[in-house]
């Protein structure tokens, strides 16, 4: 049996999205190790700024990361002890400024969560990369569309591509600008008034905004929030996990489109040699990869709702009931993006397409949808558009009751071609039932689409954009 406080190995639960799916590096920005590090850093810089604004210093040793753990389960208090022996400053700062530590921990997390997206960022922008070269490479590809999962109007695998991409450039810019638009706390004091440090600074405004744009600067930060109460605002966990909850939406529906297309054959995501796509049959490619990331962005959507409701219920400048709730749901959001971000490049890097089956499907419905341009031709051919109407009518129920009543395949074609009266076009019949000419400007539109609004978006990443995605499971 685990000894008591046992935290790792098989005799305790461990998160599936560090032990199973996320990458090393996001599972280490929410570490106990990097947390710790960044604790110290902290102090380093707020010892740096009161050096240079005149404060009182002393640098002394910094206690190891284990005894803070330590020090954490006999308080129950989640504190900073690793710098008991820290920058002293003054007795009355250290009491107002740190005696809920609330400073270290609300810093911590702002520089977390920055650099948490700079992980996802560039592991978006592939992801769209390889599904641009997807799209581009199919861009003329016709395919059947779909409206209600029923067949419809046809489009090119390229296109359809686009959709997809589309809603993770939307994506991309949506967590760019959040993280861009991310505020440092700042030095505010317990209540965000800034009082001790005007005590300390005795009077000094202008030194306690200097302090407070030097630490602000060190930290990485373009700037602080001007209004705290004791934390930074609520709100802000709201629009990180918003943005994530919105690119796990983005990724459910496409791994749903490709799981529907594995299952008409079309499309398929990557599968190895020796995988096994089914324990009881043999003979089956499940569609594992993109069944993962619905189950995961499914995981995603929902954790916006504890900043929601955490937000709505501080009370006044601050209450503790957001700690636990916060340390769960920020963690889990970034690890499962992350998770389903890897995996989608995945896929995308090994999508596989098969024309055959796409050009028979498209031969069992593009002759109901180009009866209006066969009446067409044949008006123009001198025929009675109300006559020819008839004909293609009961012909196209005849070819109906086939497919559907005998599971046979449509031949429409073959009954218009019998019919004397579709004589003047017969030779015109082929040309007419071009796929390509089924599909409009779609091939157009993905290559104005990618020249025009993708490949901006992804210069940025340029340095970047040559990582594999590998899969631990």
């Amino acid at each position: 049996m685990a000894e008591a406080g046992d935290r790792g190995g098989l005799d305790s639960y461990r998160s599936p999205l560090a032990s199973r799916y996320a990458s090393p590096e996001m599972c280490f920005v929410f570490s106990d190790r990097f947390k710790f590090r960044t604790w110290r850093q902290l102090w380093l810089w707020l010892a740096e700024a009161e050096q240079v604004t005149c404060a009182a210093g002393v640098l002394s040793e910094l206690v190891n990361y284990r005894r803070v753990a330590g020090l954490n389960r006999a308080l129950r208090f989640v504190c900073a002890s690793e710098s008991v022996r820290f920058w002293q400053v003054t007795s009355k700062w250290l009491q107002d400024e740190t005696g809920t530590w609330g400073w270290l921990s609300l810093s911590t997390d702002l520089i977390i969560l920055r650099n948490a997206f700079d992980l996802l960022l560039p592991k978006l922008a592939r992801v769209i990369s390889r599904l641009a070269d997807f799209a581009k490479e199919r861009a003329d590809l016709p395919t059947l569309g779909f409206t209600h999962f029923q067949p419809a109007q046809l489009t090119t695998v390229g296109k359809r591509c686009c959709l997809w991409i589309q809603d993770l450039c939307m994506d991309l810019q949506n967590v760019t600008r959040v993280r861009e638009e991310l505020r440092f706390r700042g030095v505010k004091g317990t209540t965000g008034t800034q009082a001790s440090f005007l005590q300390l600074f005795e009077g000094d405004h202008q030194k306690v905004e200097q302090l407070d744009k030097m630490v602000t600067e060190k930290a990485g930060f373009k700037r602080a929030f001007i209004i705290t109460g004791q934390t930074y605002t609520r709100k802000v966990d709201i629009e990180v996990a918003s943005v994530l909850a919105s690119l796990g939406a983005s990724v459910h529906k496409i791994c749903t489109d490709i799981r529907l297309l594995a299952n008409l054959k079309e499309v398929e995501e990557p599968f190895e040699k020796q995988q096994i796509g089914s324990s009881a049959m043999a003979y089956k490619r499940n569609p594992m990869r993109s069944e993962r990331c619905c189950s995961l962005a499914r995981h995603l959507m929902t954790l916006v709702m504890d900043p929601l409701q955490t937000a709505s219920v501080q009370w006044f400048e601050r209450t503790l009931d957001d700690s636990a709730n916060r340390r769960i749901c920020l963690a889990e959001a970034f690890l499962t993006a992350d998770t389903i971000l890897n995996t989608l490049q995945n896929i995308s890097e090994g999508l596989v397409v098969y024309p055959k089956v796409i050009e028979r499907r498209i031969r069992q419905e593009l002759p109901f949808m180009a009866t209006e341009n066969i009446i067409m031709a044949m008006v123009k051919a001198g025929g009675s558009r109300q006559d020819c109407h008839e004909k293609i009518r009961v012909l196209s129920q005849k070819a109906a009751a086939v497919v559907k009543q005998e599971g046979g395949d449509n031949d429409l074609i073959e009954r218009i071609q019998a019919d004397p009266y579709f004589s003047p076009i017969h030779a015109k019949l082929e040309h007419l039932l071009d796929p390509s000419s089924f599909t409009g400007r779609a091939p157009q539109q993905v290559h104005r689409f990618l020249e025009e609004e993708v490949y901006p978006l992804l210069k940025p990443y340029e340095s970047v954009m040559k990582v594999k995605a590998e899969l631990s499971l």
